[in-house]
């Protein structure tokens, strides 16, 4: 193992300054986003009547966040919107009004510390065409991409209206991140914070598989699409699609070829919380396609990464591809 500490990039890191939250309310009324402090660790998010407790203080401190990313080893991260504030279930302009607020934010502390952070933005899923121009727009203010979520309301990633927008973000080489929203099963896990341990899981997992099955990643295939939190289950049950596929009718309505070629696209983060996953991840994967990242700040993020990475039986090459290279390579502008 290398003794020179690699240089690292965490590719999945969630922000919410105070000014942006002042800034959507004042511009879309239907935002109703507050933060309201309840100690000196945390604050209330609330957002449209629900309220998100302890929202660490490192979401809208970048003070705290600089200091976190220090003692962790993080030398870059990849901002983007908080899930709770993505908006999707607002009308399509006041959805674009509110993806540009806080995109124009993240473009703004960005520059101001270019050497510490790069953007991904939001988009206004509702509306298709508006994403993809929120996209465009975003991406000539020099964001790299954008995190969107699972599903639009019920509205799963292969759905054809959003052709234009996978277009679009092919034609750029958007790096394209995928976070669970509003997970499916939400009846059955709302004990235990299943809705987390297994509902974010299960849900970035059924947007990879419509991605795949829906034939988005055999339209496009120099698409480069994220997975959460380590790819949800779908690194563990990809070889049963392949199975599937050549066994049923149905898998091929949309997916012309065999499905191996899609999964091969996809990359994912490494937020599994343990070596053991993760280094079957990276085995199976390959070390390009599996990016640090830590889901700052939220609770069910990892932050003890680099540690559980120097653990891992990687060569130098592999360890640095991990850390910051792949991302490095995925990332535009990186």
């Amino acid at each position: 193992m290398t003794t020179t500490r690699p240089r690292t990039f965490d590719i999945h890191a969630h922000i919410l300054e105070k000014y942006t939250v002042a800034a959507l309310n004042a511009a879309t009324p239907e935002a109703q986003v507050s933060l309201v402090d309840t100690g000196p660790e945390y604050s209330d998010l609330t957002v449209r009547g629900v309220t998100y407790r302890k929202f660490p203080r490192g979401g809208w401190d970048v003070a705290r966040r600089l200091s976190d990313m220090d003692r962790m080893g993080y030398d870059r991260q990849l901002l983007a919107a908080t899930p709770q504030t993505f908006l999707h279930d607002i009308a399509p302009e006041a959805g674009r009004i509110a993806a540009q607020v806080q995109n124009d934010a993240i473009i703004a502390r960005c520059k101001a510390m270019p050497d510490r952070f790069m953007g991904l933005a939001t988009l206004p899923m509702q509306s298709p065409e508006m994403a993809a121009a929120e996209l465009a727009r975003a991406m000539d203010l020099g964001m790299s991409g954008a995190m969107i979520g699972s599903h639009t309301n019920g509205v799963n990633l292969d759905d054809p209206e959003l052709e234009p927008l996978w277009a679009e973000a092919e034609k750029r080489g958007a790096f394209m991140m995928i976070h669970p929203v509003k997970v499916a099963g939400i009846e059955r896990q709302k004990s235990y914070y299943l809705q987390n341990f297994i509902g974010n899981p299960l849900d970035t997992t059924i947007a990879a598989a419509c991605l795949v099955f829906g034939g988005v990643l055999e339209r496009f295939p120099t698409l480069k699409i994220i997975l959460s939190h380590g790819g949800g289950f779908t690194p563990y049950q990809a070889a049963r699609w392949i199975h599937g596929w050549a066994e049923r009718d149905e898998a091929k309505v949309r997916l012309k070829g065999e499905p191996g070629p899609s999964i091969d696209k996809l990359i994912y983060d490494a937020i599994l919380h343990d070596g053991a996953p993760l280094q079957f991840l990276i085995d199976w994967a390959g070390s390009k396609r599996v990016l640090l990242g830590s889901d700052y700040p939220f609770d069910m993020g990892q932050y003890d990464l680099i540690e559980v990475i120097d653990g891992l039986r990687l060569t130098d090459a592999a360890r640095r591809d991990v850390l910051a290279v792949a991302a490095e390579a995925l990332v535009p502008g990186a």
